[in-house]
Protein backbone atom coordinates (compact mmCIF):
# COMPACT_ATOMS: atom_id res chain seq x y z
CA UNK A 1 0.00 0.00 0.00
CA UNK A 2 1.41 3.37 -0.98
CA UNK A 3 1.87 5.90 1.81
CA UNK A 4 -1.20 7.76 0.64
CA UNK A 5 -1.55 9.79 3.85
CA UNK A 6 1.95 11.19 3.39
CA UNK A 7 1.32 11.94 -0.29
CA UNK A 8 -1.87 13.80 0.56
CA UNK A 9 -0.24 15.64 3.46
CA UNK A 10 2.41 17.00 1.13
CA UNK A 11 -0.28 18.12 -1.31
CA UNK A 12 -2.31 19.72 1.48
CA UNK A 13 0.70 21.84 2.44
CA UNK A 14 0.47 23.59 -0.93
CA UNK A 15 -2.68 25.32 0.35
CA UNK A 16 -4.89 24.76 -2.70
CA UNK A 17 -7.68 23.08 -0.72
CA UNK A 18 -7.92 26.02 1.66
CA UNK A 19 -9.33 28.27 -1.08
CA UNK A 20 -13.13 28.35 -0.94
CA UNK A 21 -13.43 28.76 -4.72
CA UNK A 22 -11.40 25.60 -5.17
CA UNK A 23 -13.59 23.70 -2.73
CA UNK A 24 -16.67 24.82 -4.64
CA UNK A 25 -15.15 23.63 -7.89
CA UNK A 26 -14.40 20.20 -6.40
CA UNK A 27 -17.90 19.85 -4.91
CA UNK A 28 -19.39 20.63 -8.30
CA UNK A 29 -17.05 18.08 -9.88
CA UNK A 30 -18.16 15.45 -7.38
CA UNK A 31 -21.82 16.19 -8.05
CA UNK A 32 -21.28 16.01 -11.81
CA UNK A 33 -19.47 12.68 -11.51
CA UNK A 34 -22.30 11.20 -9.44
CA UNK A 35 -24.93 12.32 -11.94
CA UNK A 36 -22.84 10.98 -14.80
CA UNK A 37 -22.66 7.57 -13.12
CA UNK A 38 -26.17 7.52 -11.65
CA UNK A 39 -27.36 4.50 -13.63
CA UNK A 40 -24.27 2.54 -12.63
CA UNK A 41 -24.83 3.40 -8.96
CA UNK A 42 -28.38 2.05 -9.03
CA UNK A 43 -27.22 -1.08 -10.81
CA UNK A 44 -24.53 -1.65 -8.17
CA UNK A 45 -27.00 -1.12 -5.32
CA UNK A 46 -29.37 -3.63 -6.88
CA UNK A 47 -26.62 -6.24 -7.21
CA UNK A 48 -25.25 -5.81 -3.68
CA UNK A 49 -28.42 -5.20 -1.67
CA UNK A 50 -31.35 -5.79 -3.99
CA UNK A 51 -32.36 -2.12 -3.73
CA UNK A 52 -34.86 -0.91 -6.28
CA UNK A 53 -34.02 2.29 -8.14
CA UNK A 54 -36.48 4.47 -6.19
CA UNK A 55 -35.18 3.33 -2.79
CA UNK A 56 -31.64 3.74 -4.11
CA UNK A 57 -32.39 7.35 -4.96
CA UNK A 58 -34.20 8.20 -1.74
CA UNK A 59 -31.71 6.62 0.66
CA UNK A 60 -28.41 6.85 -1.23
CA UNK A 61 -28.02 9.09 -4.28
CA UNK A 62 -30.64 11.74 -3.50
CA UNK A 63 -29.51 11.95 0.10
CA UNK A 64 -25.91 12.50 -1.01
CA UNK A 65 -26.76 15.06 -3.68
CA UNK A 66 -28.83 17.01 -1.15
CA UNK A 67 -25.80 17.22 1.17
CA UNK A 68 -23.54 18.34 -1.69
CA UNK A 69 -26.07 21.02 -2.67
CA UNK A 70 -26.20 22.21 0.95
CA UNK A 71 -22.41 22.56 0.99
CA UNK A 72 -22.33 24.39 -2.35
CA UNK A 73 -25.04 26.81 -1.23
CA UNK A 74 -23.65 27.50 2.26
CA UNK A 75 -19.89 27.01 2.04
CA UNK A 76 -18.97 30.71 2.01
CA UNK A 77 -21.03 31.33 5.13
CA UNK A 78 -19.72 28.21 6.88
CA UNK A 79 -16.07 28.98 6.07
CA UNK A 80 -16.20 32.58 7.33
CA UNK A 81 -14.42 33.68 10.47
CA UNK A 82 -17.02 34.16 13.20
CA UNK A 83 -16.57 37.09 15.58
CA UNK A 84 -17.30 36.43 19.26
CA UNK A 85 -17.42 38.63 22.34
CA UNK A 86 -14.12 39.91 23.75
CA UNK A 87 -13.99 40.47 27.55
CA UNK A 88 -13.38 43.92 28.96
CA UNK A 89 -9.96 42.82 30.21
CA UNK A 90 -8.93 42.56 26.55
CA UNK A 91 -10.70 45.75 25.46
CA UNK A 92 -9.54 47.06 22.13
CA UNK A 93 -8.85 43.56 20.89
CA UNK A 94 -11.02 41.23 18.82
CA UNK A 95 -11.88 37.53 19.09
CA UNK A 96 -12.71 35.23 16.19
CA UNK A 97 -13.31 31.54 15.54
CA UNK A 98 -11.73 30.36 12.30
CA UNK A 99 -12.84 27.02 10.82
CA UNK A 100 -9.79 25.41 9.26
CA UNK A 101 -9.35 21.97 7.64
CA UNK A 102 -7.66 19.21 9.61
CA UNK A 103 -5.60 18.15 6.59
CA UNK A 104 -5.80 14.49 5.59
CA UNK A 105 -9.00 12.59 6.34
CA UNK A 106 -9.72 8.85 6.27
CA UNK A 107 -13.35 7.82 5.70
CA UNK A 108 -14.20 4.14 6.25
CA UNK A 109 -17.67 3.21 4.99
CA UNK A 110 -20.12 0.41 5.81
CA UNK A 111 -21.97 -2.01 3.54
CA UNK A 112 -25.61 -1.26 4.42
CA UNK A 113 -25.79 2.19 2.81
CA UNK A 114 -22.53 1.80 0.94
CA UNK A 115 -22.79 4.81 -1.34
CA UNK A 116 -24.36 7.45 0.89
CA UNK A 117 -22.26 6.72 3.98
CA UNK A 118 -19.02 7.20 2.03
CA UNK A 119 -19.91 10.04 -0.31
CA UNK A 120 -21.91 12.19 2.11
CA UNK A 121 -19.07 12.58 4.65
CA UNK A 122 -16.69 13.01 1.70
CA UNK A 123 -18.71 16.06 0.61
CA UNK A 124 -18.20 17.55 4.08
CA UNK A 125 -14.48 16.78 4.04
CA UNK A 126 -14.12 18.54 0.68
CA UNK A 127 -16.22 21.52 1.77
CA UNK A 128 -14.09 21.94 4.88
CA UNK A 129 -10.91 21.99 2.76
CA UNK A 130 -9.38 18.59 3.46
CA UNK A 131 -7.72 15.92 1.38
CA UNK A 132 -9.42 12.54 1.77
CA UNK A 133 -8.98 8.80 1.39
CA UNK A 134 -12.17 6.73 1.32
CA UNK A 135 -12.31 3.01 2.03
CA UNK A 136 -15.65 1.59 0.78
CA UNK A 137 -16.86 -1.71 2.20
CA UNK A 138 -15.65 -4.88 0.51
CA UNK A 139 -18.98 -6.52 1.45
CA UNK A 140 -20.72 -4.37 -1.16
CA UNK A 141 -18.17 -4.86 -3.96
CA UNK A 142 -20.22 -3.46 -6.82
CA UNK A 143 -20.85 -0.18 -5.02
CA UNK A 144 -17.20 -0.08 -3.93
CA UNK A 145 -16.25 -0.39 -7.60
CA UNK A 146 -18.47 2.46 -8.76
CA UNK A 147 -17.23 4.70 -5.89
CA UNK A 148 -13.64 4.01 -6.92
CA UNK A 149 -14.48 4.75 -10.55
CA UNK A 150 -16.14 8.06 -9.65
CA UNK A 151 -13.34 9.22 -7.37
CA UNK A 152 -10.16 7.94 -8.98
CA UNK A 153 -11.24 8.94 -12.48
CA UNK A 154 -12.20 12.49 -11.53
CA UNK A 155 -9.70 13.43 -8.81
CA UNK A 156 -5.94 13.19 -8.40
CA UNK A 157 -5.01 10.65 -5.75
CA UNK A 158 -2.92 13.23 -3.90
CA UNK A 159 -6.20 15.04 -3.25
CA UNK A 160 -8.95 12.38 -3.05
CA UNK A 161 -8.41 8.65 -3.38
CA UNK A 162 -10.57 5.52 -3.09
CA UNK A 163 -8.80 2.45 -1.71
CA UNK A 164 -10.64 -0.82 -2.26
CA UNK A 165 -9.89 -3.95 -0.27
CA UNK A 166 -10.77 -5.97 2.81
CA UNK A 167 -9.57 -6.03 6.39
CA UNK A 168 -5.94 -5.91 5.31
CA UNK A 169 -6.50 -2.65 3.46
CA UNK A 170 -8.25 -1.13 6.49
CA UNK A 171 -5.34 -2.17 8.71
CA UNK A 172 -2.79 -0.64 6.33
CA UNK A 173 -4.70 2.62 6.17
CA UNK A 174 -5.18 2.79 9.94
CA UNK A 175 -1.45 2.26 10.42
CA UNK A 176 -0.79 5.54 8.58
CA UNK A 177 -1.06 8.93 10.25
CA UNK A 178 -4.18 10.76 9.19
CA UNK A 179 -5.37 14.01 10.73
CA UNK A 180 -8.96 12.82 11.15
CA UNK A 181 -10.78 9.47 10.88
CA UNK A 182 -14.48 9.06 10.14
CA UNK A 183 -15.80 5.52 10.61
CA UNK A 184 -19.28 4.07 10.14
CA UNK A 185 -19.97 0.48 11.17
CA UNK A 186 -20.19 -1.82 14.16
CA UNK A 187 -19.30 -0.98 17.74
CA UNK A 188 -16.77 -3.82 17.80
CA UNK A 189 -14.80 -2.48 14.84
CA UNK A 190 -15.31 1.08 16.12
CA UNK A 191 -13.20 0.17 19.16
CA UNK A 192 -10.44 -1.12 16.87
CA UNK A 193 -10.52 2.08 14.82
CA UNK A 194 -10.35 4.22 17.94
CA UNK A 195 -7.45 2.20 19.32
CA UNK A 196 -5.51 2.66 16.08
CA UNK A 197 -6.29 6.39 16.03
CA UNK A 198 -5.12 6.78 19.63
CA UNK A 199 -1.58 5.78 18.65
CA UNK A 200 -1.32 9.00 16.62
CA UNK A 201 -3.70 11.04 18.81
CA UNK A 202 -5.95 11.30 15.76
CA UNK A 203 -9.49 12.58 16.47
CA UNK A 204 -12.34 10.35 15.31
CA UNK A 205 -16.02 10.36 14.52
CA UNK A 206 -17.61 6.95 15.12
CA UNK A 207 -21.06 6.34 13.66
CA UNK A 208 -22.07 3.01 15.16
CA UNK A 209 -25.42 1.45 16.00
CA UNK A 210 -27.15 -0.57 18.70
CA UNK A 211 -30.63 -1.67 19.65
CA UNK A 212 -32.89 1.32 19.02
CA UNK A 213 -36.14 0.94 20.98
CA UNK A 214 -39.58 1.85 19.68
CA UNK A 215 -42.38 2.48 22.18
CA UNK A 216 -46.07 2.42 21.20
CA UNK A 217 -48.27 4.13 23.79
CA UNK A 218 -51.91 3.21 24.34
CA UNK A 219 -53.26 6.58 23.19
CA UNK A 220 -51.43 6.88 19.87
CA UNK A 221 -52.84 6.70 16.35
CA UNK A 222 -52.29 3.01 15.65
CA UNK A 223 -52.68 3.23 11.86
CA UNK A 224 -50.07 5.96 11.75
CA UNK A 225 -47.75 4.10 14.12
CA UNK A 226 -47.99 0.79 12.25
CA UNK A 227 -47.29 2.44 8.91
CA UNK A 228 -44.29 4.46 10.06
CA UNK A 229 -42.79 1.66 12.15
CA UNK A 230 -43.13 -0.92 9.37
CA UNK A 231 -41.53 1.49 6.90
CA UNK A 232 -38.61 2.32 9.21
CA UNK A 233 -38.04 -1.33 10.10
CA UNK A 234 -38.30 -2.83 6.62
CA UNK A 235 -36.40 -0.14 4.71
CA UNK A 236 -33.32 -1.80 3.18
CA UNK A 237 -34.66 -5.09 4.61
CA UNK A 238 -34.00 -3.87 8.13
CA UNK A 239 -30.30 -3.22 7.49
CA UNK A 240 -30.42 0.34 8.80
CA UNK A 241 -28.46 1.55 11.84
CA UNK A 242 -31.41 3.62 13.05
CA UNK A 243 -34.11 1.04 12.29
CA UNK A 244 -36.51 0.35 15.18
CA UNK A 245 -34.76 -2.69 16.64
CA UNK A 246 -37.47 -3.89 19.02
CA UNK A 247 -40.94 -2.74 20.04
CA UNK A 248 -42.46 -2.01 23.44
CA UNK A 249 -46.26 -2.02 22.93
CA UNK A 250 -48.76 -1.10 25.64
CA UNK A 251 -50.73 -4.19 26.65
CA UNK A 252 -54.11 -2.48 26.13
CA UNK A 253 -53.54 -2.00 22.40
CA UNK A 254 -51.07 -4.86 21.77
CA UNK A 255 -53.34 -7.17 19.76
CA UNK A 256 -54.85 -4.39 17.67
CA UNK A 257 -51.44 -2.89 16.92
CA UNK A 258 -49.92 -6.24 15.92
CA UNK A 259 -52.80 -6.81 13.52
CA UNK A 260 -52.28 -3.40 11.93
CA UNK A 261 -48.51 -3.93 11.74
CA UNK A 262 -49.01 -7.19 9.86
CA UNK A 263 -51.61 -5.68 7.54
CA UNK A 264 -49.30 -2.74 6.80
CA UNK A 265 -46.36 -5.05 5.99
CA UNK A 266 -48.53 -6.91 3.50
CA UNK A 267 -49.79 -3.64 2.02
CA UNK A 268 -46.19 -2.60 1.44
CA UNK A 269 -44.74 -5.79 -0.03
CA UNK A 270 -47.65 -8.19 -0.66
CA UNK A 271 -48.35 -11.64 0.69
CA UNK A 272 -45.11 -12.99 -0.80
CA UNK A 273 -42.51 -10.26 -0.20
CA UNK A 274 -39.63 -12.56 -1.10
CA UNK A 275 -40.67 -12.25 -4.75
CA UNK A 276 -41.27 -8.50 -4.55
CA UNK A 277 -38.57 -6.65 -6.49
CA UNK A 278 -39.00 -3.58 -4.27
CA UNK A 279 -38.08 -5.60 -1.18
CA UNK A 280 -34.33 -5.65 -0.58
CA UNK A 281 -32.16 -8.65 0.28
CA UNK A 282 -29.70 -9.51 3.03
CA UNK A 283 -26.13 -8.50 2.15
CA UNK A 284 -24.55 -11.98 2.27
CA UNK A 285 -24.97 -15.57 3.43
CA UNK A 286 -23.20 -15.03 6.76
CA UNK A 287 -25.61 -12.29 7.82
CA UNK A 288 -28.53 -14.28 6.40
CA UNK A 289 -27.65 -17.28 8.59
CA UNK A 290 -27.08 -15.04 11.61
CA UNK A 291 -30.60 -13.64 11.27
CA UNK A 292 -32.16 -17.08 10.95
CA UNK A 293 -30.40 -18.15 14.14
CA UNK A 294 -32.07 -15.26 16.02
CA UNK A 295 -35.62 -16.17 15.05
CA UNK A 296 -37.52 -18.14 17.68
CA UNK A 297 -39.74 -20.24 15.43
CA UNK A 298 -42.15 -21.11 18.26
CA UNK A 299 -43.06 -17.45 18.74
CA UNK A 300 -43.42 -16.36 15.10
CA UNK A 301 -46.86 -14.85 14.67
CA UNK A 302 -46.22 -13.56 11.15
CA UNK A 303 -43.69 -14.23 8.42
CA UNK A 304 -40.59 -16.30 9.01
CA UNK A 305 -40.30 -17.35 5.38
CA UNK A 306 -36.97 -17.15 3.59
CA UNK A 307 -35.17 -17.95 0.35
CA UNK A 308 -31.50 -18.75 0.82
CA UNK A 309 -30.70 -18.49 -2.87
CA UNK A 310 -32.11 -14.96 -3.06
CA UNK A 311 -30.86 -14.09 0.45
CA UNK A 312 -34.32 -12.83 1.36
CA UNK A 313 -36.18 -13.10 4.66
CA UNK A 314 -39.79 -11.99 4.79
CA UNK A 315 -40.98 -9.42 7.35
CA UNK A 316 -41.24 -11.38 10.58
CA UNK A 317 -43.11 -10.53 13.78
CA UNK A 318 -42.17 -12.35 16.99
CA UNK A 319 -44.28 -12.35 20.14
CA UNK A 320 -43.92 -12.88 23.03
CA UNK A 321 -40.32 -11.86 23.64
CA UNK A 322 -38.54 -11.38 26.95
CA UNK A 323 -35.42 -9.39 27.82
CA UNK A 324 -33.52 -12.69 28.02
CA UNK A 325 -34.49 -13.82 24.51
CA UNK A 326 -31.57 -14.36 22.14
CA UNK A 327 -32.91 -11.76 19.73
CA UNK A 328 -32.79 -9.11 22.48
CA UNK A 329 -29.04 -9.38 23.10
CA UNK A 330 -27.52 -7.72 20.01
CA UNK A 331 -28.62 -5.41 17.20
CA UNK A 332 -30.82 -7.36 14.79
CA UNK A 333 -30.06 -5.56 11.53
CA UNK A 334 -32.76 -7.39 9.62
CA UNK A 335 -36.55 -7.51 8.96
CA UNK A 336 -37.40 -9.19 12.27
CA UNK A 337 -39.69 -7.33 14.68
CA UNK A 338 -39.65 -8.63 18.29
CA UNK A 339 -42.44 -7.28 20.48
CA UNK A 340 -42.59 -6.91 24.26
CA UNK A 341 -45.60 -5.55 26.09
CA UNK A 342 -45.65 -3.05 28.92
CA UNK A 343 -48.16 -1.50 31.27
CA UNK A 344 -46.28 1.41 32.84
CA UNK A 345 -43.83 3.74 31.10
CA UNK A 346 -41.55 3.47 34.15
CA UNK A 347 -40.63 -0.11 33.27
CA UNK A 348 -39.78 0.88 29.70
CA UNK A 349 -37.57 3.78 30.78
CA UNK A 350 -35.84 1.52 33.30
CA UNK A 351 -35.23 -1.17 30.67
CA UNK A 352 -33.72 1.30 28.20
CA UNK A 353 -31.52 2.97 30.82
CA UNK A 354 -30.12 -0.38 31.98
CA UNK A 355 -28.65 -0.98 28.52
CA UNK A 356 -26.11 0.73 26.26
CA UNK A 357 -27.33 4.07 24.92
CA UNK A 358 -29.03 3.53 21.55
CA UNK A 359 -28.43 5.44 18.34
CA UNK A 360 -32.13 6.29 18.08
CA UNK A 361 -35.26 6.12 20.20
CA UNK A 362 -38.84 6.23 18.92
CA UNK A 363 -41.96 7.02 20.93
CA UNK A 364 -45.49 7.04 19.54
CA UNK A 365 -47.81 8.89 21.90
CA UNK A 366 -50.18 11.84 22.24
CA UNK A 367 -49.56 12.28 25.95
CA UNK A 368 -47.35 15.35 26.47
CA UNK A 369 -46.41 14.32 29.98
CA UNK A 370 -45.14 10.88 28.94
CA UNK A 371 -43.36 12.39 25.95
CA UNK A 372 -41.55 14.82 28.27
CA UNK A 373 -40.57 11.97 30.57
CA UNK A 374 -39.12 9.83 27.79
CA UNK A 375 -37.18 12.80 26.38
CA UNK A 376 -35.89 13.86 29.81
CA UNK A 377 -35.20 10.48 31.42
CA UNK A 378 -33.54 8.56 28.57
CA UNK A 379 -30.37 9.15 26.56
CA UNK A 380 -29.89 8.32 22.88
CA UNK A 381 -28.21 9.66 19.79
CA UNK A 382 -31.51 11.03 18.47
CA UNK A 383 -35.25 10.81 19.05
CA UNK A 384 -38.34 10.75 16.85
CA UNK A 385 -41.73 11.38 18.39
CA UNK A 386 -44.49 9.74 16.34
CA UNK A 387 -42.12 8.77 13.54
CA UNK A 388 -39.10 6.61 12.76
CA UNK A 389 -35.81 7.19 10.92
CA UNK A 390 -36.81 10.56 9.45
CA UNK A 391 -34.84 12.63 11.96
CA UNK A 392 -31.74 11.85 9.87
CA UNK A 393 -33.28 13.63 6.87
CA UNK A 394 -33.11 17.11 8.40
CA UNK A 395 -29.91 19.00 7.56
CA UNK A 396 -30.56 21.14 10.62
CA UNK A 397 -30.33 18.16 12.99
CA UNK A 398 -26.87 16.73 13.77
CA UNK A 399 -26.90 12.95 13.41
CA UNK A 400 -24.72 10.82 15.65
CA UNK A 401 -24.57 8.45 18.58
CA UNK A 402 -23.65 8.55 22.24
CA UNK A 403 -21.75 5.99 24.28
CA UNK A 404 -21.73 2.58 22.58
CA UNK A 405 -23.71 3.99 19.63
CA UNK A 406 -20.93 6.38 18.65
CA UNK A 407 -19.35 9.79 19.07
CA UNK A 408 -19.44 12.91 16.96
CA UNK A 409 -22.13 13.92 14.51
CA UNK A 410 -22.73 15.08 10.96
CA UNK A 411 -25.36 16.16 8.36
CA UNK A 412 -25.67 19.72 7.11
CA UNK A 413 -23.63 22.24 9.08
CA UNK A 414 -22.58 19.48 11.50
CA UNK A 415 -20.76 17.70 8.62
CA UNK A 416 -18.74 20.82 7.85
CA UNK A 417 -18.00 21.35 11.55
CA UNK A 418 -16.92 17.73 12.00
CA UNK A 419 -14.18 18.09 9.39
CA UNK A 420 -13.09 21.55 10.58
CA UNK A 421 -10.90 22.53 13.50
CA UNK A 422 -12.29 25.65 15.16
CA UNK A 423 -9.19 27.75 15.64
CA UNK A 424 -9.39 30.53 18.24
CA UNK A 425 -7.88 33.87 17.21
CA UNK A 426 -7.31 36.84 19.51
CA UNK A 427 -5.99 40.10 18.08
CA UNK A 428 -4.83 42.36 20.92
CA UNK A 429 -4.38 46.12 20.74
CA UNK A 430 -0.99 47.75 21.35
CA UNK A 431 -2.11 51.06 22.87
CA UNK A 432 -2.36 50.20 26.58
CA UNK A 433 -1.82 47.28 28.94
CA UNK A 434 -3.28 46.04 32.21
CA UNK A 435 -0.25 46.41 34.48
CA UNK A 436 -1.67 44.42 37.42
CA UNK A 437 -1.36 41.17 35.47
CA UNK A 438 2.44 41.41 35.46
CA UNK A 439 4.76 40.67 38.40
CA UNK A 440 5.76 41.80 40.85
CA UNK A 441 2.25 41.50 42.24
CA UNK A 442 1.60 44.27 44.78
CA UNK A 443 -2.21 44.21 45.00
CA UNK A 444 -4.37 42.15 47.34
CA UNK A 445 -5.93 38.85 46.33
CA UNK A 446 -9.39 40.21 47.15
CA UNK A 447 -8.91 43.18 44.82
CA UNK A 448 -7.67 40.91 42.00
CA UNK A 449 -10.71 38.64 42.37
CA UNK A 450 -13.11 41.59 42.17
CA UNK A 451 -11.34 43.08 39.15
CA UNK A 452 -11.19 39.78 37.30
CA UNK A 453 -14.85 39.05 37.95
CA UNK A 454 -15.68 42.38 36.33
CA UNK A 455 -13.11 42.40 33.51
CA UNK A 456 -13.59 38.81 32.31
CA UNK A 457 -17.26 39.28 31.50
Amino acid sequence: MIKIAEIQRNFFKKGLTREVDERLLQLQRLKGAILENEAGIYNALEKDLGKCRLEGFMTEVGFTLNEIDFMIKNIRRLAKYRRVKTPLMLAGGSSHIAPEPYGTVLIIGPWNYPFQLVMLPLAGAIAAGNCAVVKPSELSPNVAGIITKIINKNFDNEYIFSAEGGIEMSEQLLAQKFDYIFYTGSTTVGRIVMEAAAKNLTPVTLELGGKSPCIVDKDTNLDNAARRIAWGKLLNCGQTCVAPDYLFVHKEIRDEFIKKLINTSEAFYGSNPIKNEQYSKIINERHFNRLLSLIDKQNIIYGGNYDKERLKISPTVIYPVTKDSKIMQDEIFGPVMPIMEYENIDEVIGYINDRPKPLALYFFSKDKGRIRRVLKETSSGGVCINDTVNHIASAGLPFGGVGDSGMGSYHGRATFDTFSHKKSILKSQLIFDLEMKYPPYDVSEGFIKKVFKYLLH
